[in-house]
């Protein structure tokens, strides 16, 4: 089963992929989108959908730190949901709490990405981060 692992902000969604047995996770891009003109990327996401043969997608859910849902995960749902019915794919949610700040130290850490550029690749290993998460929790047996 191939999914597609996304971290939506409100200017950008990072896209990641999985491998056809959902072992691993790797970047694909990053899309520009628009909340106040809706536009949700999902031109761009439709041809990923077909050039990926996905089965599904996996939304990064920002929750706050207390557990609750906030505006930015009230966001995260609507898009997944405008993702299950434009594809009618499955979708699934795991919840990103920090990942992009775990991918900010990564970043950091690898010491080869400049600090003006860590902003064009973060929310692609972010949505890494996330699928690569669900999978592991999947093949774990966590839900």
């Amino acid at each position: 089963m191939r999914l597609l692992g996304l971290d939506v902000g409100s200017k950008t969604v990072g896209v990641a992929v999985s491998d056809q047995l959902g072992i691993i996770a790797q970047g694909v891009e990053i899309i520009p989108i628009d909340e106040e003109t809706e536009n949700f990327g999902m031109r761009r996401m439709k041809k990923l959908v077909r050039e990926y043969e996905v089965d599904g997608f996996v939304v990064g859910l920002p929750k706050n730190m207390n557990n609750t849902v906030g505006e930015r995960a009230l966001k995260a749902e609507s898009y997944g949901k405008r993702l299950a019915t434009k594809f009618g794919l499955p979708v699934f949610y795991n919840d990103e709490r920090l990942t992009t700040v775990q991918a900010e130290r990564m970043l950091i850490e690898e010491g080869n990405v400049r600090r003006e550029d860590r902003e064009l690749v973060i929310d692609k290993l972010a949505a890494t981060l996330i699928l690569q998460n669900y999978l592991d929790q999947q093949r774990n047996g966590v839900n």
